[in-house]
């Protein structure tokens, strides 16, 4: 799955280049998913003295990295240069690719603070293949060699594990209340 941010989206690649694809509402450059790559969102209420853009952004990595560390990747903050959809906020292999990446879209009463985790090798090399001819008909730097994953920073490979791991970072941690529940967006029951 091809995945367009709002900056520089898709229609810059030209028609039927990126069939198929879908925008991010979070916004950020284009990246791609596997079916194992693991993509999360918390909503965060900006009332209540919930911080800042910044303090928001520090807080989900710091729980991100926290997570993937517990789960055994050895992890830390920034991204190798030319990696896939750029930003401040990613955690990469120490000394490897990029692993995971983090962007916001905050409103009126409440911020999507939403995460993308590659898991595998696998997926980082599928992810790799399909990034470097979309960034380059898009004219942006792209080292196919910046793609990391949990399992090459010595994390576990299963993309179910990562995902718990992750889940009980953010719901036990600063902004859970340790209580895990599904709520529905679409107004749809369970």
């Amino acid at each position: 799955l091809l995945v367009r941010g709002r900056r520089r989206g898709g229609q810059a690649v030209g028609p039927g280049r990126l069939e198929g694809g879908v925008e991010r509402d979070v916004g950020g450059r284009a990246g791609a998913y596997t079916g194992e790559t693991l993509s999360f969102g918390v909503a965060v209420p900006t009332g209540d003295g919930r911080g800042s853009i910044d303090s928001r952004y520090e807080t989900a990595v710091e729980t991100l990295r926290d997570a993937l560390r517990g789960s055994g990747a050895d992890v830390v903050r920034g991204e190798p240069s030319a990696s896939f959809c750029p930003g401040d906020h990613s955690l990469r292999v120490a000394g490897g690719g990029k692993v995971a990446g983090l962007a916001q879209r905050v409103r009126a009463d409440a911020a999507l603070v939403a995460g993308v985790v590659v898991v595998s090798s696998a997926d980082a090399t599928a992810i790799a293949r399909v990034t470097e001819p979309v960034y380059d008909a898009l004219d942006l730097p792209f080292d196919p060699d910046s793609v990391g994953s949990v399992a090459d920073a010595g994390g576990p490979d299963d993309p179910d594990a990562v995902a718990r791991a992750v889940e009980t970072a953010f719901v036990e941690g600063p902004w859970g209340d340790g209580e895990r529940r599904i709520v529905r967006v679409d107004g749809a029951a369970d």
